[in-house]
């Protein structure tokens, strides 16, 4: 259960004593924040009628805002309430039972029971509150990309059938199988493999995928016949999709093919790829491209997520409708732009010559669009929302 309805938890007179600054920020987006609209759409993720009741939806939809808002983690978040006045204001947190009203991990419980479809609706209702304030404003756009970087070894083949033999193990361990390739004699091929400094790798390729072959053909029969759970066959499902790849991959490597499409870098971040940012043959990053836009204050407008490394004369045209269509019609934006893309410029026709640049660190992080499935897709989302707390824990941390 949750409390979904709330009242004001302080006095008049603690108000007087303890909100000194009527015209703080946090006192104004505080009353103009439709809370009731916030809270409705979000009793469908609890029950009515079991369970202990928990903290009130009002305090966690603040603490995510806040959280945000001033960039804490849950901890710190929680530790700001009980510290600063107008914080606890904020988020409707009495002094009654303040040093023990919530533990942090309850903030990584809630984000995981509303998901992305209780984000959405948080951050769809604050965004627009903030643009009919004025607090947001839409006077310039400013517009970057860069790589999303991931946490990826320079990718060699026998390492990725290596890995996928730990993934099929996973699989087997988990659904209680027996292993039907000899693991002993993969664990003596991969220490030669380790110590070997006389075959090519190549070579080395070849042997690890005349194991790897037959093995992967048994687990497609395993993952065929597997009954479990569907989330559990959907995971295997996956998994048999992506190592289904990774054989074509290494065939068409044996076979000499130096440029493979789409090729993959890693198991556990198949999305990754290959990226080169900037000029005078910069070093290879491995991930994504993160295309961004800010309005003059600082204030993420959207943030968008593609595969690999487009062009950024693709993402541009695109990311400035986005940028108008969220925030209204714009008869006029102020341009500026670094001299790296002013061909660019000249050569979108849009309303008015929106900025591509970087303007300092944002104020309210964007939303992550993951980019989902493959091969070759880029936008997955075309309506990006500025992101109040992520969906994803990958993207936005527990804190």
């Amino acid at each position: 259960m949750i409390r979904n309805t709330f009242e004001d938890a302080f006095s008049p007179e603690w108000v007087e004593k303890n909100i000194t600054d009527p015209a703080h920020e946090l006192v104004l987006i505080r009353k103009i924040i439709p809370w009731d609209a916030i809270i409705a759409p979000l009793t469908q993720f609890y029950s009515e009628t079991s369970g202990a009741v928990g903290k009130s939806l009002r305090i966690m939809i603040a603490l995510l805002i806040i959280s945000r808002f001033r960039g804490l983690s849950d901890r710190k978040v929680v530790e700001q309430v009980k510290e600063n006045r107008y914080i606890q204001y904020f988020c409707n947190v009495p002094d009654d039972g303040l040093e023990t009203f919530l533990h942090p991990s309850s903030m990584h419980v809630f984000r995981k029971r509303i998901g992305e479809e209780g984000i959405a609706v948080i951050e769809n209702e604050v965004f627009r509150t903030l643009l009919r304030a004025g607090v947001i404003r839409n006077d310039r756009a400013l517009i970057d990309s860069t790589a999303l970087s991931a946490d990826i070894a320079y990718p060699n083949d026998v390492h990725l059938i290596h890995k996928a033999f730990r993934k099929m193990r996973a699989f087997a361990k988990l659904h209680g199988i027996p292993l039907w390739w000899d693991d002993g004699e993969l664990g003596r091929l991969w220490r030669k493999f380790g110590l070997d400094k006389k075959m090519s790798r190549a070579e080395w390729l070849a042997v690890f995928n005349a194991v790897f072959i037959p093995a992967l053909e048994i687990f497609r029969e395993k993952v065929g016949s597997l009954n479990t759970s569907g989330k559990r066959k959907r995971k295997a499902v996956k998994l048999l999709g992506l190592l289904n790849l990774l054989e074509e991959q290494t065939l068409l490597k044996l076979a000499g093919e130096r440029q493979i499409k789409d090729r993959i870098v890693s198991l556990d971040d198949p999305d990754a790829r290959p990226i080169r940012k900037g000029k005078s043959h910069p070093p290879c990053e491995f991930g994504t491209t993160e295309q961004f836009a800010f309005n003059g204050q600082g204030f993420a407008i959207s943030v968008e997520i593609f595969i690999g490394n487009p062009n950024d004369a693709k993402l541009y045209p695109d990311t400035v409708r986005l940028y108008i269509k969220r925030m209204g019609a714009q008869e006029r934006l102020s341009p500026t732009s670094d001299t790296a893309v002013r061909p660019i410029l000249t050569k979108t026709r849009l309303t008015g010559s929106p900025t591509f640049s970087w303007d300092g660190a944002p104020m309210w992080p964007g939303r992550s669009v993951t980019p989902a499935g493959r091969p070759g897709r880029q936008r997955r989302d075309s309506s990006p929302l500025p992101k109040i707390c992520g969906a994803s824990e990958k993207v936005c941390g527990t804190g």
